[in-house]
């Protein structure tokens, strides 16, 4: 089938509170608000339930959402999913970078987890305001693992349907054997 899709469009989460979230956003990631939106009905459904929907520029096209619902529960997160796993990872230039935004984001009181090596490319987790995992990644592959990887994707995938354990084909990712492998 050919891909209809062209791009990711945005990507929504929910927030505690729209203008905190966009200053935070602005402040320790450059990111700059480019919409706002506010109903009092929900467009799709008509269910009747203000909200505030802004748009944050993540760069190259990239839009990042969230919406205020201020009539609603206070939102929480999946207690049946690790509190890693879910979490939204945003690509910086360079490992340079990522590390001049780790200190600054120290300097303002927010705990930093990494860098974390994963062979492909270096990351540092912190969490937003609403209590959101963001990642910041810089790039460290080249091509020959990329190749490596494609290789094994499918053979991995089906061990896994099948045992539901750690394939090994790719093993090289975080036991550091990479280094040697793709000198």
């Amino acid at each position: 089938m050919t891909p209809i899709v062209k791009k990711i469009h945005h990507v929504a989460y929910r927030c505690k509170d729209a203008l905190e979230t966009a200053r935070w956003y602005e402040k320790h990631l450059g990111m700059k608000l480019v919409l706002s939106i506010a109903e009092d009905a929900v467009p799709s459904t008509g269910e009747p339930d203000p909200y505030m929907h802004i748009f944050l520029d993540a760069g190259m096209g990239n839009v990042l959402a969230f919406f205020e619902l201020p009539t609603c529960t206070p939102m929480g997160r999946d207690q049946n999913t690790p509190a890693w796993t879910q979490h939204l990872a945003l690509q910086v230039e360079s490992i340079e970078v990522m590390m001049a935004a780790k200190a600054r984001l120290e300097a303002e009181g927010i705990e930093v987890v990494g860098p974390t090596d994963h062979a492909l490319f270096q990351s540092i987790y912190f969490y937003d305001p609403n209590g959101h995992r963001l990642e910041l990644a810089a790039n460290t592959a080249s091509p020959k693992m990329y190749e490596a990887l494609d290789q094994v994707k499918w053979a991995m995938l089906e061990e896994w349907a099948q045992t539901k354990k750690a394939p090994k084909h790719a093993a090289w990712m975080h036991d550091g054997s990479y280094k040697e492998m793709f000198k």
